[in-house]
C-alpha cells in the first residue's frame, strides 16, 4: 500500500513540474514576450554598437595625436577653413561676365532655378 501511494505522489509530482515547465515555455513562446525580448535585445546591441563607436572615435583620437607628434604638427597653427565653392564660383562668374546675365541664361526660357515644380 505504501508503494501505491509512493508511486501516485512521483507521478503527481512529476505531473506538477511538466506542467509548469509547459506553461513557462508557452509564456516565453507569446508575442508580447518575443516582442520584449526583441527588444530587450535591440536597446543591448545599440548600447554595444556606441560603445564600440566611442572606443574607435578614443582611438581615432589617439592615433591622430601620434602622429601629429611625429610630424611635429602643432596644434596652435589656426587653420582656415577654405572658402565656398558656389560664392568663389559665382565671384569668378562676376568678374569674367560682369553683373549681366551669363551666356546660359540669356536666351533660356527657363528661370534660374530649374527645379520649380510649375
Amino acid at each position: 500500500m505504501f508503494r501505491r501511494t509512493f508511486w501516485f505522489t512521483a507521478g503527481a509530482a512529476a505531473g506538477v513540474w511538466a506542467t509548469t515547465k509547459v506553461n513557462r515555455k508557452l509564456k516565453q513562446l507569446t508575442p508580447e514576450s518575443l516582442a520584449a525580448r526583441t527588444a530587450d535585445k535591440a536597446v543591448e546591441a545599440g548600447h554595444r554598437l556606441k560603445d564600440f563607436a566611442l572606443d574607435i572615435k578614443s582611438g581615432m583620437a589617439q592615433r591622430e595625436a601620434e602622429l601629429n607628434d611625429v610630424l611635429g604638427i602643432g596644434e596652435s597653427e589656426a587653420r582656415e577653413l577654405p572658402a565656398q565653392r558656389r560664392l568663389v564660383a559665382l565671384e569668378t562668374a562676376h568678374e569674367r561676365y560682369g553683373k549681366q546675365q551669363y551666356p546660359q541664361q540669356q536666351n533660356s526660357t527657363h528661370s534660374y532655378n530649374r527645379n520649380e515644380d510649375h
